[in-house]
């Protein structure tokens, strides 16, 4: 049984590496199955089907059925994964400062610098439309 400490409720749902993976790849455009085996980490696919049927679960991403192939599934985030958003983006900007030589793209830290929260309403729209 997890206490009512908020860190360890946001623990529940992203308490390992693959669940977050998962979120950055929908926040970069990725929506199918096979996208997200093709990230460079190398998802199992047992995992990867177990942590999209997780996040679902949670309401933190929807599927549907795709319409042009009715058999995939199109993945989306949802209000609650959107707000996840700021957190990404919080992530990218502890790594880079602690790490140098990541694969940001070029100028966005120096975007997120001058006005982080035109930055992630960008990210936003960029998803929701």
């Amino acid at each position: 049984m997890r206490s009512d400490c908020p860190i360890s409720y946001a623990l529940d749902f992203f308490g390992d590496k693959w669940t977050l993976l998962v979120i950055r790849d929908l926040i970069q455009g990725k929506k199918f199955y096979k996208d997200f085996l093709s990230s460079k980490e190398g998802i199992a696919t047992n995992i990867l089907s177990n942590r999209l049927k997780q996040l679902e679960s949670n309401g933190v991403i929807t599927s549907k059925v795709y319409e042009k192939l009715r058999t995939k599934k199109e993945y989306s985030l949802t209000e609650k994964g959107l707000d996840l958003i700021p957190i990404i983006v919080e992530m990218m900007v502890w790594s880079n400062k602690y790490q140098a030589d990541l694969d940001i793209p070029e100028g966005f830290m120096e975007k997120v610098d001058q006005d982080r929260e035109k930055v992630i309403a960008a990210i936003r729209s960029n998803l929701e439309s």
